[in-house]
């Protein structure tokens, strides 16, 4: 079932976010191409945000449509979740960076959960620019997004990977990079069915409406065949999977979540989450190519 549009009213500040990264790129564009300032130094200046408590209904909506159990999360908050006002957050600390951020890419995520995030209290968040790697062909940001209470201010702590392509030609010594592939003796523990919608349900629940996930012709301007999912929603739903399957379903059993995207996922797919002691993937069968690959830890560990 599709998500309802009433969401989107609960996403205005990422929204307003995702309309000022835009009107950067387009003068950027305007501009001959990215900023010629210096790139900063690291780490940058930490940026806070105080993020009121989310509906009821919106955080029940967002849990069912990743494959979660909301009465797993009765008075909580799902750690995975953090996105939704780390995004625009993150995003703060890019400003002024000399690189083309329309052609940003989510590389990969590591979530480190410390303490459980209340569903009925305002949250502090805290996020900062905490490295940049830029070898002349491509720049990886690194950076790092902390969500907690005033008791447990460390309570979630997410490191986020982008990846801006930047053009440069290779020293040709570097070997070309095998793809990622769901190893054949890996387990599959559930099996998805995504729709072609599942973007824009997506972005409904979070205010990611980054078009490429959810307008074919933008998708396909960009070389996809079509709209391809968030590298999030991607990361949720395998947390939810594991949780479901391996821990019966509690919530505080993963204690990190590391994950990489290693390929776009094109809607619609029918994909499969795998699992091989303590790494994942989700791919289209064993042996073949994985869309998302990584490793979790459990509090037990």
């Amino acid at each position: 079932m599709a998500v309802s549009n009433k969401y989107v009213l609960q996403q205005g500040p990422v929204i307003a976010t995702l309309a000022g990264v835009a009107a950067s790129a387009i003068r950027q564009q305007m501009g001959g191409g990215p900023s010629s300032g210096a790139v900063p130094q690291t780490p940058g200046p930490e940026i806070t945000m105080t993020v009121a408590p989310r509906s009821k209904e919106l955080l029940r909506a967002y849990i069912r449509h990743v494959g979660g159990d909301p009465g797993a999360y009765r008075g909580q908050v799902p750690a995975h979740f953090f996105p939704q006002w780390g995004f625009p957050l993150a995003s703060r600390t890019l400003e002024g960076l000399p690189y083309p951020m329309f052609k940003v890419l989510n590389g990969g995520c590591r979530l480190e959960i410390n303490g459980p995030l209340p569903a009925g209290e305002a949250l502090h968040a805290r996020g900062r620019l905490e490295d940049i790697d830029d070898n002349g062909r491509r720049a990886v940001i690194h950076q790092r997004v902390v969500t907690g209470t005033g008791a447990q201010p460390d309570a979630v702590v997410g490191h986020l990977y982008a990846i801006v392509p930047l053009g440069g030609k290779s020293d040709g010594k570097g070997k070309k990079k095998e793809r990622v592939r769901v190893p054949h003796d890996a387990e599959e523990l559930q099996r998805w069915r995504l729709r072609p919608d599942a973007g824009l349900d997506f972005a409904k629940l979070t205010g990611d409406f980054n078009p490429v996930h959810w307008v074919s012709p933008y998708a396909r301007a960009f070389g996809f065949r079509n709209t391809i999912l968030h590298g999030f929603s991607t990361m949720a739903r395998a947390m939810e999977g594991l949780q479901r399957t391996l821990f019966a379903g509690s919530v505080r059993a993963i204690r990190v979540l590391d994950v990489k995207f290693t390929r776009p996922l094109v809607l619609p797919a029918r994909v499969g989450l795998y699992a091989k002691g303590q790494s994942l993937w989700v791919g289209d069968a064993p042996d073949g190519p994985a869309y998302l690959q990584g490793t979790f830890e459990t509090n037990d560990a």
